[in-house]
């Protein structure tokens, strides 16, 4: 039987390869807007971070966000995101 291929992506944050299932994309929509998409579907510019809670304050620290989509992303928009991934992390324990 063959094997099915499973897509990596690269953490723009710790620049890691993990399979695309255990990542979270964050697109810059064409309207210039930076949201979380957790299908993975949205049209747009894309990049991935890790599901680790760790990773999102670094990329708060580091602007991580700001440079890939060369844009000023708001701290709200981090704090929105850091309450996601800690929410996902939780449900994954469990």
């Amino acid at each position: 039987m063959k094997k099915k291929k499973i897509p990596m992506r690269r953490c723009i944050v710790s620049n890691e390869m993990k399979p695309k299932k255990e990542m979270l994309r964050i697109v810059k929509t064409p309207e210039g807007e930076l949201a979380i998409d957790p299908t993975g579907k949205k049209n747009g510019r894309g990049a991935y971070v890790s599901m680790e809670p760790e990773l999102v304050e670094k990329a708060q620290k580091n602007r991580a966000f700001d440079k890939q989509f060369d844009i000023i992303v708001e701290a709200a928009f981090y704090k929105e995101l850091y309450d996601y991934v800690a929410h996902q992390k939780a449900r994954s324990l469990l």
